[in-house]
C-alpha cells in the first residue's frame, strides 16, 4: 500500500489552517504536532500544511475528483473563488485556488462545463 502526502509550507499557521478548512469543507484529519494539520482528499492521500516561513509559497498539487462541477460548486458557497480555470481536451479541467502564501491547490477532473 501507498500513502500520498502533498505539503505546503505556510507563514502563518491559523490563517492557512482557516483557508484550507474553508476550501476543503472539512476540519483536519490528524495533527502531528501545533504547526502542522493533514487533511485526507481521497483513499490513502493527503494533503497538509506546516509552518515553514522560510519556505512558504511555491507548492503545486492538484487534487483529481469524481464530481468536479460539485466540488468547485461547494468550495465557492464558502466564499472562495478560484484563481485561474484551465481547459483541456475531452471537458477535463483544472480549477486553481491560491493560498494566502501563493501556494496552488487545484481541483482536476471533466465536467458538463465544456
Amino acid at each position: 500500500m501507498t500513502d500520498l502526502f502533498a505539503g505546503f509550507p505556510v507563514s502563518d499557521f491559523e490563517r492557512a489552517s482557516q483557508w484550507y478548512r474553508t476550501v476543503l469543507g472539512t476540519d483536519p484529519a490528524f495533527s502531528p504536532h501545533d504547526h502542522e494539520s493533514v487533511w485526507a482528499v481521497g483513499e490513502h492521500a493527503y494533503v497538509y500544511i506546516e509552518l515553514l516561513p522560510e519556505r512558504a509559497g511555491g507548492a503545486l498539487t492538484m487534487v483529481m475528483v469524481d464530481d468536479l462541477d460539485s466540488t468547485i460548486a461547494g468550495v465557492s458557497a464558502r466564499g472562495i473563488e478560484p484563481l485561474r480555470t484551465e481547459k483541456y481536451e475531452a471537458g477535463m479541467r483544472k480549477v486553481v485556488y491560491q493560498d494566502p502564501d501563493g501556494n496552488e491547490l487545484s481541483f482536476g477532473g471533466t465536467s458538463a462545463e465544456r
